[in-house]
């Protein structure tokens, strides 16, 4: 058996993850005890601070690092934050000095502790960015804006402001990855001390907002000890009920079985020492609370049915070694199928290798365990990520290190910035970017493309370049043509289809999964509606002129846009198509002379919307739409008919007003309103035009259950067109041995006539159910 040392000083490691009570101790009472003097004739005595340790400690893994900044950067921080305080009473300098300590567990550069030290100065401090450039250089003081939010965002929403920070977080590591470091320690500290906040919904929102970024971002750059302690903590606040429970039981577990994990462990060295396997290091560890919670979850199974909570690393010479590790493995256990992940030959994006696989331990009560294999470098990748590639064991700075290297991820991110029209779609769309399982395809040239776990095509064509997901129109799945809602899986080569002067459909979105591709479609769907917006708005404004027997004109409406504050004829339209205001409007607001006395608006009960009491709506004025075929609405406002449930005349029927898309009429039991109940101003009370007569065909949706048979099927059609139905979709939404569930679009008159056709059905052979779609 050999050995090797270990590739961190013991102190560094531990510092990493030690505890509150020893960072207030550091950084408390013994800030102003003088040493004692060894010369009693010395002139003075010799003072030691948190910031000689620290600068001691960087300097005991660093040579290099210039002791003098950190102690510098320590006492200009201890003297800004010398009059604040945390919210357990203890002085706000062991916050920046604790992060300082977590970064330099991780061996890092002199700037990055000192930005540690300064990362709150600027922000919450007198301190200005010009005067840390002057005292500390321009490396520290742009790192240090990197990680400060932006404070001048009083008037925007909490999650506006969310999102905005992390806009200015994502561009900040693109140009510099240790902005990140520092925000992760940063944020692991403050997660180690979030129980002190009094609030509630504050602790709540900082745990969720750890989980769904931080702790995602931590797993990119390969610091899984972070990412884990980040989950932990976060699940320990969200689900404070269901992670002392899953603590207790393995508290219970433990207690029962104290040396299961020393054993499988020996067992394990023995196997591969009998194979003449060289071993390093073999050793175990429980899997964390909040990964057997989700676990749990992924498998739909109770804490005591689950079997692999325990998982093993072996550390071996090099990766012929690790091959033959696990094949030691797989010939002395029994092996679980569908564990086996080869991260050697396939890395994952953040640098990760190693092999991993699930075996059964029959001699050890069954035990299912997975095992990871791996070399030293590779271990120390995956224990420290890209701080084990840091420039000061580099000698400069290599076009490989991690401030020259631009990771396929960041700039997958830096993207969906440039694509997504809002902060909160980045903010979603990041969230996607970073939360998923990947799959591993390949090109026709042979590259490799990594996806998250449900990725179709389209995503694909995406992620090689943004024209070619615009572009697309087909997709071949290893030389065979698929659908481009077709689910890919590892291994798969990708033939993307595409087609000259091609464009994005807004159907897509419905099924992608990579923020890449929402946001680029998301974008182009926008575009395409601002532009029908624009052309109905132009309408209804002429229309509205022509009505007064004006000749319309664009310098006529000048006046309009600044009674509306729009700076220009083009956005004035497209609010108009909107629904925002009415053409009439911008006839009165252009014209003032022709204006006429407003009329009173009433309110209806909810009920007669909805049908639920104890809530109001706003009617708006009884006005006709020939075009809709629908009163109660404002001339000109935009309307469209929801795809959920499909209403046709004769349903009860609710408007709901969404921004940027005018109101969406929904039938009154539609499932979908419950999601709005919360915001009823958004409910008008609207109705048939049935004075007018409500022409033309609306398309109504039917769920159908028939037997699996062709006459079945044959039947139906038959049966909708002699009602005089037109079939405008038919699609099967589920197909067993025996039975199908259909879905059938038709077009029909209003409701009497879509009831016919039901009747119709359900008097046809074969067919077991009928039903309206609710949404």
């Amino acid at each position: 058996m050999t050995s090797r040392p270990p590739s961190r000083p013991s102190s560094a490691a531990e510092t990493a993850a030690e505890p509150e009570a020893r960072l207030k101790r550091d950084a408390g009472t013994d800030l102003l005890n003088p040493a004692p003097s060894p010369d009693p004739a010395a002139a003075a005595p010799v003072i030691e601070t948190p910031g000689t340790d620290l600068a001691r400690q960087v300097a005991a893994y660093d040579p290099r690092a210039d002791v003098a900044l950190i102690e510098a950067a320590y006492n200009l921080a201890a003297t800004a934050h010398a009059s604040q305080a945390r919210e357990n009473g203890d002085p706000y300098i062991t916050h920046p000095l604790a992060v300082a300590r977590i970064l330099a567990g991780y061996r890092l550069d002199t700037a990055t502790i000192a930005t540690a030290l300064l990362h709150d100065t600027v922000e919450d401090t007198g301190i200005s960015l010009p005067e840390l450039e002057k005292r500390f250089g321009s490396d520290i003081a742009r790192l240090v804006d990197g990680v400060t939010k932006l404070t001048r965002l009083e008037l925007q929403s909490e999650r506006t402001k969310q999102a905005e920070n992390f806009r200015k977080l994502v561009l900040a590591m693109s140009e510099d990855i240790r902005v990140l470091l520092v925000k992760l320690a940063d944020r692991l500290h403050n997660m180690r001390t979030l129980h002190f906040k009094p609030q509630p919904e504050k602790r709540a929102r900082i745990a969720r907002e750890t989980m769904e970024i931080y702790a995602p971002l931590a797993e990119r750059i390969g610091m899984d000890a972070v990412k884990t302690e980040l989950q932990s903590l976060s699940f320990r606040e969200l689900q404070p009920d269901a992670y002392q429970t899953i603590t207790a039981r393995l508290a219970f577990l433990r207690g029962q079985g104290a040396d299961l994990i020393d054993e499988i462990a020996a067992d394990l060295r023995a196997k591969l020492e009998a194979a003449e396997v060289p071993v390093i290091e073999v050793n175990g560890r429980e899997k964390s609370p909040y990964s057997i919670w989700m676990k749990m979850h992924e498998k739909k199974v109770e804490f005591e049915q689950l079997s692999d909570i325990m998982a093993f690393r072996i550390v071996t010479t090099d990766k012929a070694n690790c091959y033959a590790a696990l094949g030691a493995i797989h010939s002395a256990y029994r092996v679980v199928p569908g564990r086996f992940k080869d991260y050697i030959s396939t890395p994952k994006p953040n640098g990760y290798q190693s092999l991993h696989t699930g075996v059964t331990v029959p001699e050890r009560r069954n035990a299912k365990i997975e095992v990871q294999i791996r070399t030293p470098d590779m271990h120390e990748i995956a224990e420290y990520g890209v701080a084990a590639h840091w420039m000061y064991k580099q000698g400069g700075a290599p076009e490989d290190s991690p401030k020259k290297r631009r990771y396929p991820w960041v700039r997958e991110l830096l993207e969906i910035l440039e694509t997504a029209a809002e902060p909160q779609d980045f903010l979603e769309h990041t969230k996607l970017a970073l939360h998923q399982d990947q799959v591993f395809c390949f090109t026709p040239k042979g590259d490799l493309i990594a996806l998250p776990r449900g990725a179709t095509p389209v995503d694909f064509a995406y992620q090689v370049h943004s024209q070619v997901g615009d572009a697309c129109v087909g997709a071949k799945i290893n030389g065979r043509i698929v659908p481009l809602r077709h689910q890919l899986e590892n291994g798969d080569q990708v033939e993307i289809i595409t087609a000259r002067g091609g464009t994005p459909n807004p159907a897509w979105e419905r099924f992608v999964v990579t923020g890449k591709a929402k946001a680029r479609i998301k974008r182009f769907a926008m575009a395409r509606q601002r532009a029908e917006y624009q052309e109905q708005g132009r309408s209804a404004i002429a229309r509205a002129f022509r009505q007064e027997g004006v000749d319309f004109s664009e310098k006529l409406v000048e006046p309009a846009l600044k009674v509306f504050k729009y700076p220009g004829f083009e956005e004035l339209c497209v609010a108009v198509g909107a629904g925002h205001i009415t053409g009439r409007e911008v006839l009165h607001a252009a014209i003032p002379e022709l204006r006429g006395p407003p009329r009173p608006l009433d309110n209806l009960p909810l009920a007669r919307a909805r049908g639920k009491p104890g809530a109001t709506v706003v009617r708006t004025e009884r006005r006709r739409e020939a075009s809709s075929g629908i009163t109660g609405l404002v001339a000109g406002m935009a309307v469209q008919f929801a795809g959920c449930c499909h209403p046709v005349p004769g349903d009860r029927i609710v408007g709901i007003v969404t921004t940027g898309k005018g109101v969406t009429v929904h039938r009154a039991d539609c499932h979908n309103l419950e999601a709005l109940a919360a915001t009823p101003e958004r409910f008008l009370d609207i109705d048939w035009d049935y004075e007018a007569g409500s022409s033309g065909a609306h398309l109504g949706r039917l769920d159908v259950v028939t037997s699996n048979e062709d006459a079945a099927i044959a039947a139906m059609t038959v049966a909708i067109a002699k009602q005089n139905g037109r079939l405008h979709n038919l699609r099967f939404a589920h197909r067993g041995a025996d039975f199908a569930e259909v879905v059938v679009d038709l077009e029909v008159s209003d409701l009497r006539h879509l009831s016919n056709v039901v009747a119709a059905l359900r008097a046809c052979p074969g067919i077991i159910q009928v039903e309206r779609s609710k949404g």
